[in-house]
């Protein structure tokens, strides 16, 4: 894991520095303010690669969903329609073995807790089984799921909404029929920043390698806030964006007052889709960077980006 994110922070030009500007820090050491507005003592800034294993919260506990929230368009929040979503052998797989049709009942498993400062990776694999009765209309959907990032709550979602206000980190799988990249972006209710262009285009590739047949694959999204946007697929950085807003189409059946055009996205729920095809998740974790940056606290870590003045103890 160390090894993968130390590699994928060096690709990009720019991102050790970004990292250390979202921090207040130019170099190896920086300083922060206390809740009392006080600054805290300069101390050395370590590497988000630095992290221990231990400090990654594992989103999937590999036993159950107890964590986790699911919502399904055209069913209440919390109907798990048709056991699509389940854990097997400790795996937590979306399957459509008990689906005779479908009518655009696309579901998303959302995560209990939102995050705004944080590396969320998840590692899955594809077994090339669609919903019965896809057809040809669902055939961009053949292999197909995402990692819904800086997301609306699942609580927030209309009744017939199909997808969440996010910022979707495209999983695809590979057809065996040429170049199919991974990690992509696409954004629902959402637009994206590339340099100073706004982006209104839906989906955007990636520059990954493509991936067949049914190996696992990790991909991972650092995100910062409303500043920067990474997405790495096996340990290379693939896309980089920033400053995403709402706005935008393909967040069907909103609730009223919900989907702001323009509002900037700072952070927000993280979530898996349901989307026709057949997937299997063998870890789903996140690393959290907003924690206690006082290094006289036991809470403190050097890796921190964003200040929490209430994390410290």
């Amino acid at each position: 894991m160390t090894t993968l994110l130390t590699r994928s922070l060096r690709l990009v030009p720019g991102l050790w520095l970004a990292v250390a500007c979202a921090s207040g820090t130019g170099g190896g050491a920086g300083g922060g303010l206390t809740s009392s507005g006080q600054t805290i003592a300069n101390a050395p800034r370590a590497s988000i690669a630095s992290a221990p294993k231990s400090d990654w919260i594992q989103m999937f506990n590999g036993k159950d969903l107890s964590d986790w929230d699911i919502k399904f368009a055209k069913h209440q929040l919390g109907d798990n329609y048709n056991n699509t979503f389940r854990v097997e052998d400790g795996l937590l797989k979306v399957r459509y073995d008990k689906w005779t049709t479908f009518n655009g009942e696309f579901g998303h498993i959302f995560y209990k807790k939102p995050f705004n400062y944080y590396l969320v990776a998840a590692e899955y694999r594809f077994n090339g089984v669609q919903v019965p009765g896809a057809g040809p209309a669902l055939a961009w959907a053949l292999r197909n799921n995402g990692i819904m990032i800086d997301g609306q709550s699942a609580q927030s979602m209309g009744l017939d909404q199909d997808f969440p206000i996010s910022l979707e980190v495209q999983l695809l799988g590979g057809l065996g029929k040429g170049p199919r990249p991974t990690a992509n972006l696409c954004t629902p209710g959402t637009n994206v920043h590339f340099g100073d262009s706004l982006i209104t285009r839906h989906c955007i590739n990636s520059t990954s390698k493509t991936y067949d047949g049914d190996q696992w694959v990790r991909v991972e999204a650092l995100a910062l806030g409303d500043s920067i946007i990474k997405h790495i697929a096996n340990g290379d950085t693939v896309l980089v964006y920033r400053k995403p807003e709402m706005g935008g189409g393909s967040a069907n059946n909103t609730n009223p007052g919900v989907l702001v055009p323009g509002k900037p996205i700072t952070g927000g729920s993280i979530s898996l889709q349901a989307e026709t095809a057949e997937i299997d998740f063998r870890k789903v974790e996140i690393l959290n960077l907003e924690g206690c940056m006082d290094p006289k606290s036991s809470s403190y870590r050097a890796y921190f980006i964003k200040h929490d003045p209430a994390a410290c103890k």
